[in-house]
């Protein structure tokens, strides 16, 4: 889970990056934007960088198709900056003149790059410093309405820029920098020029360590509940309810996953094991992210995964069902004189 409510701005700088293959140019600046100068400016931005980032799940390295880290361009940098080896300025000049370098497809725009250093971004329930790149390529038109001697005026700003629509964005965590750091990132374009910005600039791979394989593997489990065992298996919801609640308890109680074990215990019949297996490889197929056999549980992503899992059985509007175990305690029927579904619930006391 990301955070930034707390955050700061500790550096912020905007430099112009064109479309080399237009042969546009890049113009860089030579002095800090002094954002503590203007609480509502420094709202405003913290705004328009941060907010598109608070539903981001998917956390990723850099890596380099060598795997030498240090040809990663940006990753270099990025390392050199927060072990004090370059000043936030020069930092911000490499960044723009890496970023001119691959900006060669034609239908990239030009458009401004924010280089901000951030202090106390939380992630995964920890508190960083991180370094944000963001790229602003789309302009709008706004009107602006004022009083005058006469009334209301009003004007026009032809080439501003919407806080609420981001087009691209990195933010770099400095942790586990040996790995390739964490990092999230953001992309709105679509379109072939779409990949220069995560591919050709950034060079970022999907990270695959104990935390991203939990939260995968649940996230994988409960979309095979909901969206493919019926198709094999005849099942009301109830019965989905208790396959994810055994799931759930697995990752709450276990500290190692291990594949065989959770076949058996959790999903038990060997042709939806199989079904489910065939699932999960069409998941690292596309993705091209592979599951262990075996790996440590990792107790933030199941707490960040439990939000997601619904034990709720709804029944038209009169009744919210709140299914937590025991599925054996829950009997369904079809009343023949009231021409209704029923579910008949087995209890020892009322609380």
């Amino acid at each position: 889970m990301f955070f930034h409510q707390d955050a700061s701005f500790k550096h912020l700088i905007i430099h112009h990056v064109g479309n080399k293959s237009q042969d546009e140019y890049f113009t860089l600046s030579e002095e800090e934007i002094d954002v503590q100068a203007d609480e509502l400016l420094s709202s405003l931005l913290m705004q328009y960088f941060m907010k598109p980032f608070a539903k981001a799940n998917e956390v990723f390295r850099f890596f380099h198709p060598n795997d030498k880290l240090d040809l990663n361009e940006v990753y270099h940098f990025s390392k050199q900056y927060f072990e004090e080896k370059m000043n936030f300025k020069d930092y911000s000049k490499a960044i723009a003149r890496f970023l001119f370098e691959v900006t060669e497809h034609p239908k990239i725009k030009s458009g401004e790059i924010y280089v901000v250093a951030l202090d106390q971004i939380q992630l995964e329930g920890e508190e960083h410093q991180a370094i944000g790149i963001f790229k602003s390529e789309n302009k709008e038109a706004y009107l602006k309405v004022f009083t005058q001697s006469a009334g209301l005026g009003v004007d026009y700003e032809e080439q501003a820029i919407n806080i609420n629509k981001l087009d691209k964005g990195v933010v770099i965590v400095n942790s586990e920098a040996e790995e390739g750091y964490k990092v999230l990132c953001i992309d709105q374009t679509n379109g072939s020029e779409a990949v220069y910005w995560k591919d050709d600039f950034l060079k970022l791979k999907t990270r695959n360590d104990n935390f991203q394989q939990t939260g995968n593997l649940m996230k994988v489990y409960k979309n095979f509940i909901n969206e493919k065992i019926e198709d094999v298996f005849e099942m009301d919801k109830a019965d989905k309810i208790d396959l994810l609640n055994r799931s759930m308890n697995y990752f709450k109680t276990k500290e190692t996953f291990i594949e065989e074990e959770f076949n058996e215990d959790v999903i038990g019949n060997p042709e939806a094991i199989s079904l489910f297996k065939d699932y999960k490889q069409s998941f690292e197929d596309e993705f091209e992210t592979p599951f262990q056999s075996n790996f440590d549980i990792a107790a933030p992503a199941v707490k960040k995964m439990a939000s997601t899992y619904k034990s709720i059985l709804k029944l038209d509007k009169n009744f919210h069902v709140y299914i937590h175990g025991k599925k054996e305690y829950l009997e369904r029927g079809y009343d023949e004189e009231k021409g209704m579904n029923y579910y008949k619930l087995y209890f020892d006391k009322e609380d």
